[in-house]
């Protein structure tokens, strides 16, 4: 394992790790986690996911008797993933433009890992640590909800899945997946037009009346999915779509969830003979830490001493942080540095990679303290 964190980030990105094929960079992360004196389980997630691998849980014992300070991270990228070329570049790293970089969430990774790694090697005394890598984050938190939460012993926890090292997200909303069908009747579309109901003008007509995009501070939704049809000489008796909607608040979650549920059946009423299926999960809880909770505090005094800018902000998006909140473990989610994420023009600059790892060896030294 590098001891520096740029070069080893480089050779993390060029592990492939799509969604479900994470196995070759768990190995790797064993194996790097054992070097440091962790203990390691691999769990059996792989079952639930359809992936190749299970989440790693990794323990290094600590002189100082104290909970765990946990750090979490998640080892899949989006795809494009595979044969990802990395391009150093006057202190800033991307891609050849074919592949994402994949530093969400290998930065993570790389500045938990190389953070951790300056502390035992420098010999000080440390609480313990506690380390959580997932797998199938991209995909629906789908590592983190099959994890059994029960495992963790941490006081609080810090999930490295964000932009700017020194933001801090310390809310994010719940979301709500939604899936409808709406059906009509399949007819000749030059024959006899009149004798069929076409599914795709419902759907659109439904879609229309939805309330969508940014409802307000709190909320928004959106139908990001949308398929049917056979062929343009039939009248389409099916369409199918997707969409979501998330909000800080359980009440107007609630609300535009039904808004949008209201908005199908008074178009499918008023088309005699369509009908529709409403399918709507939660996908996870919103969370919210006050600033003035330990995570929050120490945090921000570690970005202090590092003279790095600190941001405390609510979040819009949902991570791992969102699971392990809703099972009673405090953890907010931090900057490492990532831009342009999901894309293949995303990039990192390296100091920001550093700065990631010295908040790491921060926060377990200012926690080990007990300042």
């Amino acid at each position: 394992m590098s001891n520096d964190v740029i070069q080893y980030f480089l050779e993390l990105i060029a592990i492939d790790s799509e969604s479900g094929d994470e196995r070759a960079m768990m190995d790797r992360l064993r194996e790097d986690l054992e070097k440091l004196g962790a203990r390691v389980e691999e769990d059996g997630a792989s079952k639930n996911t359809d992936g190749n691998a299970g989440n790693l849980h990794a323990l290094i014992p600590g002189k100082i008797d104290k909970k765990p300070i946990l750090f979490c991270a998640h080892a899949d990228t989006v795809r494009p993933g595979k044969g990802i070329k990395a391009i150093r570049e006057n202190g800033r790293i991307h891609t050849d433009g074919t592949t994402v970089l994949g530093g969400d969430d290998k930065s993570g990774i790389a500045e938990i890992v190389q953070g951790i790694r300056e502390v035992v090697e420098s010999g000080q005394d440390h609480a313990p640590i506690e380390i959580l890598i997932t797998v199938a984050e991209e995909i629906g938190l789908l590592g983190a909800k099959y994890f059994d939460k029960s495992k963790l012993t941490s006081a609080f926890g810090y999930a490295f899945d964000s932009h700017r090292v020194g933001d801090l997200d310390v809310g994010a909303p719940a979301q709500n997946s939604i899936k409808i069908d709406i059906f009509g009747k399949e007819a000749h579309a030059g024959v006899e037009p009149e004798k069929g109901l076409n599914a795709i003008r419902v759907a659109s007509e439904a879609i229309s009346a939805m309330p969508l995009g940014r409802i307000d501070f709190e909320t928004t939704c959106n139908i990001g999915i949308i398929g049917g049809g056979t062929a343009t000489n039939i009248v389409p008796n099916r369409v199918l779509i997707k969409g979501e909607a998330r909000s800080h608040n359980a009440v107007k979650l609630e609300q535009v969830s039904a808004d949008m549920r209201q908005a199908v059946e008074s178009v499918v009423q008023r088309h005699e003979g369509s009908s529709f299926k409403w399918i709507m999960n939660q996908e996870y809880a919103a969370f919210r830490i006050d600033e003035n909770e330990e995570p929050v505090r120490l945090a921000l005094e570690a970005l202090k001493n590092l003279d790095i800018r600190a941001e405390v902000t609510v979040g819009g998006g949902g991570s791992d942080a969102n699971i392990i909140n809703a099972s009673g473990l405090p953890m907010i989610i931090c900057g490492t540095g990532m831009n342009k994420v999901h894309t293949v023009e995303e990039d990192i600059e390296e100091e920001e990679l550093r700065r990631g790892a010295a908040f790491v060896t921060q926060l377990i030294r200012i926690y080990s303290r007990g300042e």
